[in-house]
This record gives C-alpha cells, structure tokens and sequence, in this order.
C-alpha cells in the first residue's frame, strides 16, 4: 500500500504516519540523476527528487524504462554509425528510444525495416570482440544502491500478497506459471521467496515456437532449482506449420496457436497433476503489460478471464513497471533469459504477430534460418489466398490483421448449412462434414443426458433429456437430405427453450465439422470432462455437470474456436 501524502510505502489500510487512506497502486515513474547517470524509480509530484546517492535534484524523464544490455548498446550504435560510440555510457531504453547519459535519440520503425540485417550483424560480429560490460556494471550498481529502498518495498509488498493469495490452498497445490520471461522469472522468485518453499510446482509452457534462449534458460533454471517440481507442458500432436497450413497464421485477433501450442497443454499438465482439486497459480502478469490485462485484476478466477479453468490466478508483481522487474533481477542477481541482452522486450512466441517490427528485425539478425523459413511461408500464404502483392502484404505486417478464413478450404466446415424439415416443423436438417456418428450424439451431453430406449431405434434416434428433471429436450439422429452428402436431424423436444436448445445443439454440430484439436473446450472445461485426441472429441458423462459453459457465447463465441478464426465473409 502507498501514502500519496506521505510519499511511502506501507503493509496497511491507513497510514501509519498521516493516518490517511492508503492506495493499492503506486503510480510510480522515472526520474533521472544527471550526476550518477542513473533512472530513480519515484512517485510523481510537486516535491523535489533528491538523488539518494549524490544529493543532486532529478529530473523526471519518462513513465517506464528498461536497462540496455552491452549486445544491444552494440546493435544501437551500429545501427547509428557508432560501432562502440557508448561503450563507457549509461545506456537506456524506453520503446523506441534510446538514453544515452538521459539524453534521448529515436530509432524510428522505418530505419528498422530500410536496415540489412546481415550487413548489420556482420558488424555486430566485427566489433563484439571489443565489447565490454564494465560500465554497464557500474552503473547498475550505483542504480540498485540508489533505488534500494523502493526495491525493498515492493518486494515487500508482493511477498505479502503471495503469503495472503495462497493461505486457502494446500502447498501442494500452489503452482508457478514458468514462461522463461523476466516477469515469470521474478514472479517465481517471490513465490519461492514469500512461502519458503523451494518445491513448489513450476509449469513451463512450450509452444515449440520459443526463442533458443527461452529453452536454453529453462534448462538453466531446471538445474539451478534442483528441489523445484518442474514440468514441461507441450502438444506432441500436432505441429505448428502443419495446423497454419490449414488454418491460415495467427494474426493479431486471431491467435489460435495460444490455445492449442500453450494454454491447452498446459491445461493437460494441470489435469494430469492436481485431477479436479482447485489450485491457485502465480502467474507473471502486470496490469502495465498492455490495455487487455489493465482490465485484469490481481487475483482472477472468473471463467470469463481465465483461460484455464480449476485455477485462480494471482498476480505478486501486478502493479510493477518494467524498471521494477529489472531492478529486481539485477539487485538480486537473478539469472535470466539471453534475449534480453540482445534487445527483445518481451520473449514469447519469437513470431507471434504481436511482435513489433523491431522484434522482427531482430529475429532477421539472430535467427536467420527460421525468421526466413517463416516469411517465405506468409507469402506463400499470401499468394494462396489471393494477395495481390503477397510479399508486400508480408512485409508491412498486414497479415496480422488478418480476420477469418477467406480464401481457405477449412473454411467450409464452419459454414454449417441448417434447414427445416419439410415433415417434422420441431426439427432441423445440420449440414455434416463426414458421416455421422455416436461421437455427435456424444457432444450433446453438456445439453442434457443419453436416454437409452426412448428414441426410435429403427431411425436410430437418441434422446437427450434433462439430467434433474429427465424431461426429454432434444433428438438426434443421422439424416438423408438432398444437396447435403451428410446430415443430422435435430428435434427440439421441449417447445418453451427451443430457440436456446437449438442454438446449443449447432454449436455442437460445429464442433464436429470443425474441431481442429485447438483445445480450447479442453481449458474451458473445470472439471475435466471434455478430452480431445486425433480420435476425436470426447465428453465424459460422469464428469459433465452439465454447467454449459462450452455452449455459451458468453465463455465460447459461436460454440468453436474454429468458427470465430475460419468464418468468412459469406458466413
């Protein structure tokens, strides 16, 4: 808590000074020493910022900033014309810009995208023999012992969170989400730090999709944890060259992969771990990350917000800025991923389209082969879908605003035909993609339960009825429909919900055209029910509560994934 009054920090409500109402969030900004070369972390206001070092009053000079590691000082002078220009200086970053003694100069996007990035790491090869960490070392000396006490109060502050998040919960239950980012990195720290546990759970995500310095680092923090329970959570089914083909890349408001590379097998990790006992997990998210998680909040298990259900997420380092986590890491000396020494500000999916162009950049100057290999697929996706510029449309970035499937085979099988039938008026003619079969009667049980023997055997009716009242709600049987070369008949049985049953049982049907094995129903499902393999989608009736949530718009637009990323234009 903080003392907007008082300037300080504080484990309480009030505060113990003024005696005044305390605030969660301390809405803290950089200023900067021009005689210690250094960023101070403090409150903003009409008061003077003292060094505490040298005395000298700072100057504010930006809301966040980063440090700049010796390999990317090299890259900026390099790409300036300086080969070695800093090499003595305090060096900086915020966004774009870059301080040199808090003076700014800008690296525009265009000089970014006109560079050549073999000429460029050709130089950055040629002079890296003369590079040298001895001022960069200094001065975060002199930063650390300079913003010591605000160090010591938001550590303070998050270990304090962690001990309250977690008193509910067995240790065994507790679980730290390991993405191999800094912000994981400190997050796992504080955890361990705050509960005294060096065994707690750690779950490492693998989208296979991750920088060779994010595996390297989680091998490295494997051995440097001994007592950590450790796991990786990967998809060994699928590949992610494979499902774009068919799905088209990720884009921006399209990220598919999220679901099926990260969050599902995640999900799978956690089923296989803890069954269906409830787990509080901490995770790395900080309310400052983007305008998306500003609207989370700290500790979060709504099934709106969080993407893996049977958990709550708590979030220690919530309200920290980026220049909080680095203070953290180089004041506690924490080992950390190699990326950010070479200037990527944050180290997910190296090509996920959230990536800015300098991340790209970047990409083309350390990961050659693969960021070459990935353009050449945009284009030829470009030019399967019918761009008429595709490499144009590659390079400026327009593939990650890409909506829907126009121009791709899959998608049809989200365009689920319905008509009514000419003899029954309670029923439905669904438009299938393969033959039907038990495993479409089967995606009925969030709706209701199978009752054997009330259908009509001889069409080879099912019965779904309601599973605490066993009134009968709807009816599925396979179907001859001229123009469909499968098709299900689908009866609304219960007149009054018929709009809402027969919503449901469409989004069933989409799910049976169109389940690409994305495992998002796997995720939203808390109490495991729901299991999708190359053999097809399963629901466990002893495990459906019949909740509903997987045929919810509310917590799955259009009842598939798959719908919202293939739809089109015609749809």
């Amino acid at each position: 808590m903080y003392c907007t009054k008082c300037n300080r920090f504080t484990d309480n409500g009030t505060c113990p000074e003024c005696g005044g109402e305390t605030i969660e969030e301390a809405p803290h900004v950089v200023y900067w020493c021009g005689s210690c070369n250094i960023p101070l972390i403090h409150i903003p206001g009409d008061r003077k910022i003292e060094c505490p070092i040298c005395g000298h009053e700072a100057k504010y000079l930006c809301a966040d900033m980063r440090p700049v590691f010796p390999e990317e000082r090299l890259l900026f002078e390099v790409m300036t014309g300086r080969p070695l220009a800093y090499i003595h200086e305090s060096v900086w970053a915020s966004g774009s810009k870059y301080y040199v003694n808090g003076k700014a100069t800008n690296i525009t996007v265009a000089e970014f995208l006109s560079s050549n990035p073999i000429e460029v790491r050709s130089q950055i090869d040629e002079y890296a023999k003369g590079n040298s960490y001895d001022a960069f070392d200094r001065y975060v000396d002199v930063f650390v012992e300079a913003n010591r006490a605000h160090l010591d109060a938001i550590v303070r502050e998050a270990c304090s969170f962690a001990v309250d998040a977690s008193k509910d919960y067995p240790e065994e239950n507790l679980v730290v989400s390991f993405s191999g980012g800094k912000d994981s990195t400190v997050t796992a720290d504080i955890a361990v730090r705050a509960l005294s546990d060096p065994y707690l759970v750690h779950i490492f995500g693998d989208t296979t999709l991750e920088f060779p310095s994010t595996t390297e680092y989680a091998k490295r923090f494997r051995a440097s944890h001994p007592l950590a329970i450790f796991k990786t959570a990967r998809n060994y089914e699928q590949d992610f060259y494979d499902m774009a083909e068919v799905i088209g890349p990720p884009a921006r408001m399209m990220r598919w992969c999220c679901s099926m590379f990260k969050t599902g097998p995640i999900s799978r990790a956690f089923k296989g771990l803890f069954g269906d006992e409830p787990i509080l997990t901490f995770y790395g998210i900080r309310k400052g990350e983007s305008v998306s998680r500003s609207k989370y909040n700290r500790i979060e298990n709504s099934a709106e917000s969080v993407k893996i259900q049977r958990q709550t997420v708590a979030a220690p380092i919530f309200y920290w800025n980026d220049l909080d986590v680095w203070l953290y890491i180089l004041g506690e000396k924490i080992d950390f991923n190699d990326a950010y020494r070479l200037g990527y500000e944050r180290v997910g999916c190296w090509c996920c389209p959230n990536n800015n162009a300098r991340a790209q950049f970047l990409s083309q100057i350390y990961m050659p082969e693969a960021a070459a290999k990935w353009r050449s697929f945009l284009v030829d996706f470009a030019r399967r879908i019918g761009k008429p510029d595709p490499e144009v449309y590659v390079d400026t970035g327009k593939w990650k605003a890409r909506q829907g499937g126009n121009g791709l085979a899959a998608a049809s099988s989200v365009l689920v035909e319905a008509s009514h039938c000419a003899t029954d008026d309670s029923a439905t003619i669904f438009s299938l993609e393969r033959p039907y079969s038990d495993e479409l009667v089967g995606l009925m049980t969030p709706i209701g339960d199978y009752a054997p023997g009330l259908g009509r055997p001889l069409l080879d009716e099912k019965v779904i009825v309601d599973h605490r009242t066993r009134e009968p709600l709807i009816s599925v049987m396979p179907f001859a429909q001229p123009g469909y070369e499968y098709a299900a008949k689908v009866r609304v049985l219960k007149a009054s919900d018929a709009e809402t049953l027969l919503r449901m049982a469409k989004y069933q049907v989409v799910k049976f055209n169109a389940c690409r094995q994305c495992l998002k129903c796997e995720g939203l499902c808390r109490f495991g029910a729901i299991s999708i393999t190359s053999d097809g989608y399963r629901i466990d009736p002893q495990k459906c509560v019949h909740c509903r949530q997987c045929v919810t718009d509310k917590y799955l637009e259009g009842g598939c994934l798959m719908r919202k990323y293939l739809r089109t234009k015609e749809e």
